[in-house]
């Protein structure tokens, strides 16, 4: 998404970028004391956030029939929802973050099947289960593309489950800007934003490139193949699908009581 950006591809009218790099939760964690002005969220965070900030209508992750997986290295239960739920009361199990969206889908999946929850950093979550310190863990990531090569076995797709039972991309990360940024300048850095994007997409082959040094062991076709399944159509725009999968998202964890209230997303078009 910020190859372009990075590399001084685009434009910046007259605006200066530093570029911080951090996991999502550390990213939600400082979002939530309004440090950045800027920055790369979980849509889950954004809940508690939206009083500070307004959601940028480009940079979206979205699992189109996919997304977070449940995994572990014991003997899965059934293929089958209540079988799952049965499974998980017994189970600790490693999550990257409490304001994951990964977090929240589990949540509204389990309910109280999901709460022997201990967090663990994304990329530790592997290590800490085969570690015997938890029983399955939540991963994000290009964990879903490596899972079975680190010898786990799947329990759930939680983007499969909710595409299944909503019709609806599950809404994973998103990008917000503070509210007390001005409007005009809110609009040029959306506009920035969604250049470097599209810049991205298609110049794809140096994009990918861009990201090796955080591929954390892919081989550029794995990484080409993960960058393609959250850098997309939905993240030059969410589009009235990806605005409805939010609604719905943060809808029912408000039914639910997952999150404090409900929340109406404002958008920076």
């Amino acid at each position: 998404m910020f190859y372009a950006l990075a590399e001084h591809k685009v434009d910046t009218r007259g605006h200066t970028f530093e570029h911080i790099l951090q996991d999502i939760e550390t990213l939600n964690q400082r979002a939530l004391k309004g440090e950045l002005h800027i920055s790369a969220v979980s849509i889950h965070a954004y809940a508690y956030l939206a009083d500070k900030y307004a959601l940028l209508s480009c940079g979206a992750s979205m699992g189109d029939g996919y997304g977070p997986m449940l995994v572990t290295l014991q003997e899965p239960p059934p293929d089958d929802d209540d079988a799952i739920r049965a499974w998980l009361r017994q189970k600790k199990i490693a999550v990257p973050g409490l304001k994951t969206s990964a977090y929240l889908a589990l949540g509204l999946f389990a309910g109280e099947a999901g709460a022997n929850a201990v967090v663990v950093p994304f990329d530790e979550i592997f290590g800490f289960v085969s570690a015997g310190k938890a029983d399955a863990g939540l991963i994000i990531h290009e964990g879903q593309l490596t899972f079975a090569d680190e010898g786990f076995r799947l329990v759930l797709d939680l983007g499969a489950w909710w595409k299944n039972r909503t019709g609806l991309p599950l809404p994973l990360g998103g990008n917000v800007i503070r509210k007390d940024i001005p409007t005009k300048v809110r609009s040029e850095v959306l506009a920035i934003l969604k250049e470097s994007i599209d810049y991205g997409l298609s110049h794809r082959d140096a994009g990918v490139k861009h990201s090796m040094p955080l591929a954390r062991g892919l081989d550029i076709a794995k990484a080409d193949r993960f960058i393609g399944m959250y850098v997309n159509d939905f993240t030059i725009d969410y589009g009235e699908t990806g605005r409805a999968a939010i609604r719905e998202f943060l809808g029912q964890a408000a039914a639910r009581k997952l999150i404090p209230h409900a929340v109406e997303p404002e958008f920076v078009e």
